[in-house]
Formats: C-alpha cells, sequence, structure tokens
C-alpha cells in the first residue's frame, strides 16, 4: 500500500521534532495524523493535522486543513481548564504559533472539545513539499504549547 500524505508527515515529523519533549506517537490515517507523547494510547490532549469538510470551516469552498491542538476531554469543563491554562500564557505561545491560531471550540460535531489551531482553505493535498509544511507547522504548535499543556 502507497504511504499516504499523513504518513509523509508523520516520517517528516519524526526528523525535525526536538526529541527532549518525550516519546512522539502518531497515528496516522488517510485523513489527518494525531501526535501525543508518552503513552501508548493516544491522550485527550493532543496534536492534529486533518481534512476538515468547507461545511465547518467558513471561507472553505471544498476543504479545510485543520493544524494544531486538541483537548478531547468528554467533560466540557476539563477542555476548558486546559485551555484556560494555555491562554494565561498566550503571550507566549503567541509568538512561536502566531496569530494564525484560533482558541475555539471544535470544528464539527463536538461542541464540548476545544482547540487552538488553524485552517488552511482548501489546499492542494498535491503540492510537492506540502508534507513538510503541515509537519513544521505542527512542530510550531508542539514546541510552543506542549511544556504548556501539562504545566498545573
Amino acid at each position: 500500500m502507497e504511504p499516504s500524505l499523513f504518513d509523509d508527515v508523520g516520517d517528516a515529523l519524526r526528523g525535525i521534532l526536538p526529541s527532549e519533549l518525550g516519546t512522539l506517537r502518531l497515528r496516522a490515517h488517510r485523513y489527518g495524523i494525531k501526535v501525543w507523547f508518552g503513552t501508548e494510547k493516544p491522550t485527550k490532549e493532543h496534536y492534529e493535522a486533518q481534512v476538515v469538510g468547507a461545511r465547518d470551516v467558513p471561507g472553505a469552498r471544498t476543504l479545510a486543513l485543520e493544524v494544531g491542538f486538541h483537548s478531547e476531554h468528554p467533560k466540557v469543563a476539563d477542555n476548558d481548564a486546559v485551555i484556560a491554562r494555555l491562554t494565561s500564557s498566550e503571550k507566549q505561545w503567541r509568538k512561536e504559533v502566531g496569530k494564525e491560531a484560533e482558541v475555539a471550540p471544535f470544528l464539527g460535531r463536538a461542541d464540548n472539545w476545544r482547540r487552538v489551531s488553524e485552517t488552511w482553505l482548501d489546499p492542494d493535498l498535491g503540492e510537492p513539499g506540502i508534507a513538510f509544511e503541515i509537519a513544521s507547522r505542527l512542530v510550531d504548535y508542539i514546541t510552543a504549547l506542549e511544556p504548556l499543556v501539562h504545566t498545573s
């Protein structure tokens, strides 16, 4: 089976992500990649790059690519607490992540989940080099947010 775009993103992440963040875990599939650290089982707080339907992203004609951080606890209060911790340090991580990142509810069906992410409207997913672009942007989010996600 031919590797997918997100398998290539995973390969790029393995090559460019700083090792001091811990044991890199990832799960790539046809329409996205989930990235976390430590445990073998994906954590509720993780990073993703995923294809999102245009109906969930204003301005997209056919699709969008979302890149960033997700908090997917079952209870909205737990997700809000994670986001509150991140927004209390927003000035610090904005320098690396930039103004493209939105602190907002999850895109799509789960209204209790939260995110710090950006969307790329109607990207050409076949463009040469896009896997590295996606991986590089994930690294920006990971290196800026991961040290803050697990602080109390």
